[in-house]
């Protein structure tokens, strides 16, 4: 088949190498990509936002499927025009992805599903924020109630910090903290069938030790040694098919990639959030462990045949990835600067563009790329991710050094 890839981030480059590994796949187009997916697939100018410019490119190229990567193109219907032109769209309608697109919405279909979540109250202005901080009381939670390019969050132990976001936002979901290790679950899903990927730990602190503000993530390991066992089961069952279930009911089915962000808290596993499209660093490790050929997994979910898709099958071993990030991430990353040591297998491209003068490979974005290895364990897997880091030279970068130590070390308890 052939397969347009929708998106030019660190999430795409990792899907087109798992895409491009499927030997169902004869020809890969991503639009618009970057430097690191051009250099397996044809690249081409799109607005990702606009509906009608990305149909009518999957038409142009002849696509038997879309992959839409990032979730503004989703928000903006771009899954709804593309199946109007009747090609198969891996990602939910717009309407479906409001799930993610307002934390309100989401935790409406949550209560009326019954999933297990945090208290939270929806607030536009300073009165009513300020009751629902006193409310929870620290650490004080809130989000923006919109896309925020995963630094919508801020998590805090001073209110006059919690309320200065809220203000900055205009609508925001103030929530009471959950305690408890993290956790990312994909789930591929057609609006009724759903296949879990595997659970994976993001890193959304930009600094070791979960220090500093949050980020679109630094890194990411799986699996998850310290997971309960039953754990994905307990998740499908509490949290997946009741959200399904409660969006069908509203005639608005999500087909595509629900990702469920989790807290393991002393209560039970507890919904921080959903997002309505892979995530981004976790993609790098989940897809770099899966053995079954993913544009086939894909398109079954694009075409409501998920039932009777077989098993998934998994590489034995683990991932690990560490993402380098650009001088002055996340408050104003400086972009511009030469990279030297990104070509070779490992490194995915996040934010890169080439110069037009001479070729060379510069830092476009705030997260700039990643290092991702595999192997037999997790510690090793770790020590291969950071000896790719080390070989990469990009003025002023910095990295956590701490990606899956934890882990690695057995530091990591469940509650409960």
């Amino acid at each position: 088949m052939r397969v347009l890839l929708v998106g030019g981030g660190g999430r795409e480059h990792a899907l087109a190498l798992g895409l491009i590994r499927d030997p169902g796949v004869e020809g890969l187009v991503a639009a618009p990509g970057n430097p690191g997916i051009a250099s397996v697939a044809e690249v081409r100018e799109v607005d990702a936002c606009d509906p009608a410019a990305v149909a009518g490119l999957a038409v142009e190229v002849g696509a038997d499927l879309v992959v839409i990567g990032p979730e503004a193109p989703l928000v903006a219907g771009v899954a709804d025009a593309v199946r109007a032109k009747g090609v198969a769209a891996f990602g939910p309608s717009a309407e479906a992805a409001r799930l993610e697109g307002s934390k309100t919405f989401a935790k409406e279909v949550m209560t009326a599903a019954g999933v297990p979540t945090a208290r939270a109250h929806t607030c536009t202005d300073a009165e009513s924020t300020a009751r629902a901080l006193d409310e929870f009381g620290a650490p004080y939670v809130v989000k923006n109630d919109g896309l925020a390019a995963g630094k919508g969050v801020v998590v805090t132990e001073d209110r006059a910090a919690a309320l200065r976001h809220a203000q900055d936002c205009g609508r925001v979901v103030v929530e009471e903290y959950l305690a408890g290790p993290e956790v990312s679950l994909f789930v591929v899903t057609d609006g009724e069938a759903a296949l879990p990927l595997l659970p994976a730990q993001d890193f959304k602190r930009v600094g070791d030790g979960d220090s500093g503000p949050n980020t679109g993530g630094m890194g990411a390991y799986a699996p998850l040694p310290w997971a309960p066992p039953g754990l994905v089961d307990e998740v499908m069952a509490d949290v997946v098919h009741p959200t399904l279930a409660e969006l069908r009911r509203r005639g608005t089915p999500f087909a595509g990639l629900l990702y469920v962000g989790l807290a393991l808290t002393a209560a039970g596993p507890r919904v921080i959030e959903f997002n309505a499209r892979f995530g981004d660093p976790e993609t790098q490790v989940v897809l770099a462990l899966l053995e079954t050929p993913l544009a086939g997994l894909l398109h079954a979910a694009a075409t409501g045949t998920l039932a009777t898709h077989p098993p998934l099958r998994w590489r034995d071993g683990a991932a690990v990835t560490v993402v380098v990030a650009a001088d002055g991430y996340p408050a104003s990353p400086h972009t511009g600067d030469v990279i030297t040591g990104a070509e070779r297998a490992g490194i995915i491209h996040a934010g890169t563009a080439r110069r037009a003068a001479d070729g060379a490979l510069l830092s476009a974005g705030g997260r700039v790329l990643c290092g991702t290895a595999t192997g037999p364990d997790l510690a090793a897997a770790r020590d291969a991710a950071y000896a790719l880091v080390r070989g990469v030279e990009l003025a002023g970068s910095h990295h956590r050094t701490d990606i899956a130590a934890a882990a690695v070390e057995g530091r990591i308890a469940v509650p409960g």
